[in-house]
């Protein structure tokens, strides 16, 4: 089996176009520059030359590739400047192809960026991009993409501080993936699954999250991270909103439903733990302050926590299944919130 080089250069290492430091695309005549030609792509699928010893069980899945000797070309091949001689061996063949893209300058900006969205927010502008970059390209001590200070340059960085003036603004941030939001709930409220099957199901109907791990449409994901949501006042000011590409009317009905079950009666064997929170649903107030803080990060409004408040304060608590209610109904209300959906 090859695999793809293209994937390893457009998806994971430095991008189509060619990019500044910052992150923004270099021109030539007005137009991007292009980082690779079908002739390198062609010249790289030469050398990866990989098979699997198992092609029959689900277990290859989880299993490295190996090199096929068998199935290795051994002429001359150049790309991306770089050439490897004739009668090169598979093992020193992909060293030698690897090294040429690990030392692209877009390799920098363009993990950086991403890692910058992924993690804090969708827009970051290009100082912050910059910052990160150029310690992905030299951390201090000569050393390249040592990402252990690649990630802490990205969540420390004076623009990922969640201050006032960060809370309040309204193009920073990152809308949580549905898996996320379903992630944050079971570790705040200590989900298991006795038979470990965690069988949240798929992403297809309107009970369930639009989006399951491993099941992306396509190898670019479950979303375009330079996805704008049309006739929106995102797309007017120019910006990004990449998992919003998951959203439409079913979506969004289907994350509701969802949660609503998974809370409420749970999904297979998957349940949550309210001990903690029973403990407090008396109280409409310390029942959403407990829930602001350990799911939503403090995150709510002083708008949406009234709201929230108001509405456990109407159910009863006169009963054990009442202050269940009051419970379920901060939960759903909290994670139905743009203040939950909405990482800051």
């Amino acid at each position: 089996m090859k695999t793809t080089p293209r994937e390893l250069l457009q998806l994971f290492t430095f991008g189509l176009y060619e990019l500044n430091i910052v992150g923004s695309l270099r021109l030539a005549g007005g137009s991007p520059i292009e980082t690779y030609t079908p002739d390198d792509i062609n010249e790289l699928v030469r050398v990866s030359t990989f098979d699997s010893t198992d092609g029959t069980t689900l277990d290859r899945y989880h299993r490295p590739m190996i090199l096929a000797p068998s199935q290795h070309e051994t002429d001359i091949k150049t790309f991306l400047g770089k050439t490897i001689p004739i009668d090169t061996n598979g093992v020193d063949s992909k060293t030698m192809a690897l090294d040429p893209v690990f030392a692209h300058p877009n390799v920098a900006p363009f993990v950086s960026k991403q890692l910058i969205q992924r993690l804090v927010t969708s827009n970051p502008s290009l100082a912050y991009v910059g910052r990160v970059a150029a310690l992905f390209t030299n951390n201090g001590t000569g050393v390249r993409s040592d990402m252990k200070a690649v990630i802490r340059a990205v969540l420390r960085d004076s623009e990922a501080r969640c201050d006032a003036g960060t809370l309040a603004s309204t193009t920073f941030g990152k809308v949580h993936d549905p898996v996320l939001r379903l992630t944050g709930w079971a570790r705040a409220h200590g989900a298991t699954s006795p038979g470990k099957a965690w069988a949240i199901g798929d992403n297809s109907t309107a009970t369930r999250l639009a989006q399951s791990p491993g099941r992306s449409g396509s190898v670019f994901g479950f979303f375009r991270l330079s996805y704008t949501p049309p006739n929106t006042a995102i797309a007017e000011a120019g910006l990004v909103a990449s998992e919003l590409q998951l959203a439409n009317e079913t979506t969004v009905i289907g994350y509701v439903n969802s949660m609503e079950m998974l809370i409420s009666v749970g999904i297979g064997d998957i349940n949550g733990n309210y001990t903690d929170l029973l403990a407090k649903a008396a109280t409409s107030q310390a029942l959403v302050d407990d829930i602001n803080l350990n799911l939503a990060a403090g995150q709510l409004s002083v708008a949406t926590r009234a709201q929230i408040i108001t509405a456990v304060g109407n159910i009863s608590a006169l009963s054990s299944i009442d202050l269940l209610n009051r419970v379920h109904t901060a939960l759903l209300l909290t994670m139905a919130s743009p203040d939950y959906l909405v990482q800051k």
